[in-house]
This record gives structure tokens, sequence and C-alpha cells, in this order.
């Protein structure tokens, strides 16, 4: 009977202490962890005017919570791709000489189609639809 008492009071207590820790650790996860807040979806931009973007230039655009990369590749071309890099998430530039949209962190290269040239991204860049209405440029999702 005492050992039963025992194990009863050692169960108690090693409950308590499991509560106890628990109601410590989850604020703790809570903050350190928080809940995706979902955003609205967002299915098209105004990247601005066509004439605020010369011809072999780019500007990094908001498309709701990513960035986009707007290249002006002539007078009425232009493309636009997830300014994100596909190896490790890094902000992606436009280089004016050579053409080509690079990666920082790593050195990757994508050609004017989003396409990997070198270095170790692993796919493509996602590329968006680009428009132009009236003097606006618009940028839209794929579908």
């Amino acid at each position: 009977m005492v050992a039963n008492r025992r194990g009863w009071i050692g169960w108690l207590v090693g409950g308590g202490a499991a509560a106890s820790l628990a109601s410590f650790a989850y604020p703790v996860l809570r903050f350190v962890i928080p809940p995706k807040v979902s955003e609205a979806p967002v299915n098209e931009v105004t990247a601005g005017k066509a004439t605020d973007l010369l011809v072999n230039s780019a500007r990094m655009i908001r498309f709701g919570s990513r960035p986009v990369l707007l290249i002006r590749i002539s007078d009425s071309e232009y493309r636009a791709f997830d300014g994100m890099c596909t190896h490790l998430n890094c902000t992606v530039q436009y280089h004016q000489e050579g053409r080509q949209i690079w990666c920082a962190c790593h050195n990757g290269f994508y050609d004017l189609n989003g396409k990997v040239v070198s270095g170790p991204p692993p796919r493509a860049l996602a590329q968006y639809e680009v428009h132009l209405r009236g003097e606006d440029v618009i940028i839209t999702k794929r579908s």
C-alpha cells in the first residue's frame, strides 16, 4: 500500500511539474513562432508609368509581400520576375552590362527569360506578366 501511495504522489508531482512547464513554454513558443497572418491576395500591381523606367534598366516592385524585379528590355518590351533567388531566397539584381539577373549571395546568374545560366540556383525564376494600360505598367500573376 505504501508503494501505491508513493507512485500516486510521484504521478501527482510529475504531472504538476509538467503542467507548470507547459504553462511557461506555451507563451514563449507563441512569441518565438508567431501565427501566420494571411494577407489579402494580390493579383495585379501598378508598377508606375511607362516613362519612369529607362531601356535596359530595372526596378524592384512590391507584389503583396514579395519583391518583383521589373526589367525594361526595349521601348515596348517589359519582363517581370520573382525578386527572390531560388537558391536561398536572396534578393536578385539586374546587371545592365551583361543583361542578366544576378544573385549576389552565391554568384548565381539568370538570363532574361528567368532561366538559370550559372551558379547554384536549382530552378528558374517565376515570371509575371507585364501589360501596358494607357501610361501605366501593370504586373499580374501568371495563371
